[in-house]
């Protein structure tokens, strides 16, 4: 893998958006973003002694079948460094209706450290199911194995997808350096089972968890690779001038020719600014400094996109930023309404992008309705 012998990937010095020092290089503040301020409730069902009734059984059962289905005829085993089959299985995952209306409108992702630790008490972060789909699911691959099960102290089942993860992509092809945390990293790489948790009331996937307590082996064996040195930088820009990591810029999801992706890049570097003028590199990054059971990224365009509405009203209900002991501090007047201006301004352009991106797949789907 490319990722342990890459002198560029440890000596980068330039910041991704060519601003001065990093947007999100951790600098003291007084304020500290509180993540829980932005995260959307993600109501889990009560625990329940009663196994639920057939109908749900068979729901369930063929949501999974469906779900393995799709996954292992998009994602099939590869090589884990295997660049072009992971492009694919993004593409397709990103472009995939029926797969994202299985996931609830927020889903919490992250590895399982402790099977018998609750959900509820698990660190969790919280995803748009387009980031989901686009960004996380498509470091697995699958070959359609999977069983169900009902967990009873969660009110929830089970869908545990035989997996296997590409540990030897390309650092940029990473949401970020998943590496700055040891045992984060190992968790990813031997990771196997995907987890899919099923509330059997609303018919969809509230949770979605990797796991090395499966009792099983990856689908492929898997050659450790090390965790490269990590210099805190959750974005980069490479020898070649590119930003990094390039999967966080929509990079294969959208159409080379959508007239939207230069302005939205511009559009992040200006919201970039006023997050690290509002102190939001305190707490929304992935090695999580507050500590926060739900977690939310905003480090990066792809991550800022799937929370940004729910950012603007948090600040606009002045439910963040909070101090250190966890009390709403509201920002100064003019702050805040430069980063509401910059995040309605780059939402504004999100919109219009998938506006875009839908438009060409309707073209595409009307043109081959008529040919047939």
């Amino acid at each position: 893998m490319t990722i342990l012998n890459l002198p560029a990937w440890r000596r980068r010095t330039a910041h991704a958006w060519g601003v001065a020092g990093s947007v999100f290089a951790g600098s003291a503040g007084a304020l500290a973003l509180a993540a829980s301020a932005t995260a959307a409730a993600v109501k889990l069902p009560e625990p329940s002694a009663t196994e639920p009734p057939e109908p749900a059984w068979q729901a369930v059962r063929a949501a999974g079948a469906e779900l393995a289905a799709q996954l292992a005829r998009h994602c099939p085993l590869a090589a884990p460094g295997d660049s072009t089959a992971f492009d694919a299985c993004r593409r397709a995952l990103f472009d995939n209706a029926p797969l994202r209306g299985r996931l609830n409108e927020v889903v919490l992702w992250g590895r399982q450290r402790n099977a018998s630790l609750a959900l509820k008490d698990t660190g969790l972060t919280q995803f748009a199911p387009d980031v989901l789909a686009g960004m996380y699911l498509p470091l697995f691959m699958f070959n359609g194995e999977h069983r169900v099960q009902w967990v009873g102290a969660e009110g929830l089942f089970q869908i545990r997808l035989a997996t296997a993860f590409r540990n030897r992509l390309s650092p940029g092809q990473f949401p970020y350096p998943f590496w700055h945390e040891d045992d984060k990293w190992a968790t990813y790489q031997n990771a196997s089972e995907l987890l899919l948790w099923w509330d059997p009331s609303a018919g969809i996937v509230k949770v979605a968890q990797f796991t090395t307590h499966g009792g099983r082996a990856p689908l492929q064996a898997v050659r450790w690779q090390a965790a490269p040195s990590f210099d805190g930088r959750w974005m980069w820009t490479d020898t070649n001038g590119r930003t990094q990591p390039k999967v966080s810029l929509f990079d294969g999801l959208y159409r080379n020719d959508n007239p939207y992706l230069p302005r939205l890049e511009a559009s992040y570097k200006a919201l970039a600014l006023r997050l690290r003028e509002s102190q939001c590199d305190q707490c929304h990054v992935p090695d999580n400094p507050d500590k926060s059971k739900r977690l939310v990224l905003l480090q990066t365009p792809a991550h800022a996109a799937g929370e940004i509405r729910r950012l603007l009203d948090a600040v606009r209900e002045d439910r963040m930023p909070r101090d250190q002991t966890g009390i709403e501090a509201p920002l100064d007047a003019p702050l805040k309404r430069a980063l509401l201006e910059q995040g309605d301004a780059f939402a504004t352009l999100l919109d219009a992008a998938r506006g875009w991106e839908q438009q060409r797949r309707d073209a595409t789907q009307s043109a081959a309705s008529t040919q047939r």
